[in-house]
């Protein structure tokens, strides 16, 4: 090791309530905003009971994923978990830039709907300060990663107490004050309705595992990475569930669809009047920060140790001015590209669809590996079956109704695909040129 890389080797000292922090913020996003009137339209006032199913279900994947974490704790997170079962070919080299990529999309979606809430309230709604707002968000976030990932721990708990802390009075205020006929299971949908909105609602779980990738920042990961993302998991079901109790209690189930994205400012207003919308505001401006800043944080670890193992160009494992991180530049780069030149709003499902098809490899991975880890295959087997049940629902349903987010799937992978297959063809031939004599 350099004296270079022992300056900015990081001391490992983050805790597990920070691990599963940075979980909880790309959890609790903008999702919780957009989602209830989605899920709405399709569960009705039993939206609350999607979101509880939505939870064991991600509580089934954590289960998969906790395992392989305290037997294999890397920088590399999820991806090393794959490489484990499918070792370092081309499978584990598609899924690797499909992450990177996606990871790039999901931050470019969640610092645009930060730059409208900005603009809403220092620029009038203006769509150029919203460009703006949302690309200063991205180099900030970028800068506070550059810095390290204890500075991205603390400022990522704050963000997440400050959304946990006004998302809890919303719910106590808005629970105290409901109105229980509206939530009355007569009046629930059918169970195959019910069952289709936890396609929905499992999105805002997905953000989980970004916590994998806190193992190189922990002290004892084999013991603490499991705690941090069960903790995680555990306070975003609460939250969901809690929330949507207060939102769906004091709104009928045909108000929050209509009120969609502004549900949450519309049910505070009864006993919290516009100060309310005001607490709403902030915690969207918060919550898309703290998920920008989750959806940074691997791109510098994760990328070192895909270089490192061969699956990425070896540039990515270098340093600019010895402190910035080459795949964490790329992706902040990417994700301002995208902000000024896609329509994120088109495709504003890819992330979740790409997300459960990494997460339904990653646990088909695990079943090569469950002997060495010590899971049960028959939770693996239920995992991989209610995860890959779910990519069906919504490929059934929302990429049918989103054509543009379908195509953009396609073009993801086949992205992911030519990435893979160029780069090991030039490192194929790098190999072959070095040994001729």
């Amino acid at each position: 090791m350099t004296d270079a890389d022992r300056k900015v080797t990081p001391k490992k000292s983050m805790t597990v309530v920070q691990a599963s922090f940075i979980g909880v913020g790309a959890m609790v996003g903008a999702g919780i905003f957009a989602l209830l009137g989605a899920a709405g339209a399709v569960a009705g006032s039993a939206v609350w009971l999607s979101f509880l199913i939505a939870g064991l279900i991600a509580g089934l994947q954590g289960y998969s994923f906790a395992k392989l974490g305290a037997t294999y704790p890397s920088a590399g997170g999820m991806l090393a978990y794959l490489a484990k079962g499918f070792g370092e070919g081309h499978v584990t080299g598609i899924v690797s830039w499909l992450f990177y990529m996606t990871g790039a999309i999901i931050a470019a979606m969640v610092a645009t709907s930060f730059g409208g809430y900005a603009s809403s309230v220092v620029a009038g709604n203006d769509p150029g300060w919203a460009v703006v707002l949302a690309i200063v968000l991205v180099l900030v976030m970028t800068l506070l990663n550059i810095v390290g990932s204890n500075a991205v721990a603390r400022v990522q708990s704050l963000i997440v107490k400050v959304v946990l802390a006004i998302l809890t009075v919303f719910a106590v205020v808005t629970i105290a004050n409901w109105n229980p006929a509206l939530l009355d299971p007569a009046g629930y949908p059918g169970v195959r309705e019910i069952i289709s909105s936890v396609a929905l609602t499992f999105f805002a779980f997905l953000g989980f595992g970004v916590i994998t990738f806190t193992g190189k920042d922990l002290r004892d990961p084999r013991r603490q990475l499991p705690r941090a993302i069960y903790l995680a998991l555990a306070i975003a079901t609460a939250i969901y569930v809690a929330v949507s109790l207060g939102v769906f209690g004091t709104l009928t189930a045909d108000q929050v669809v209509e009120y969609g994205a502004t549900a949450l400012a519309e049910a505070a207003k009864p006993t919290l009047g516009e100060t309310g919308y005001v607490l709403m505001v902030i915690t969207a401006l918060f919550s898309t920060a703290g998920a920008v800043n989750a959806s940074l944080y691997p791109a510098t670890g994760m990328t070192r140790h895909l270089a490192e193992v061969g699956q990425f160009p070896g540039v990515f494992a270098h340093r600019i001015g010895g402190r910035a991180g080459v795949g964490l530049v790329v992706m902040a780069v990417l994700t301002i590209v995208m902000i000024t030149v896609l329509d994120l709003n088109s495709i504003a499902s890819l992330g979740s669809a790409v997300a459960l098809l990494i997460f339904s490899a990653v646990t088909v991975s695990h079943f090569r590996t469950y002997r060495e880890t010590g899971a049960s295959l028959i939770v693996l087997i239920i995992a991989l079956v209610a995860t890959l049940g779910t990519f069906v629902v919504f490929a059934l349903t929302t990429l049918v109704a989103e054509p543009k987010t379908a195509i953009a799937l396609v073009v993801t992978l086949a992205a992911a695909i030519l990435c893979d297959l160029v780069w090991k063809r030039v490192r194929s031939r790098g190999k072959t040129d070095a040994e001729t004599p």
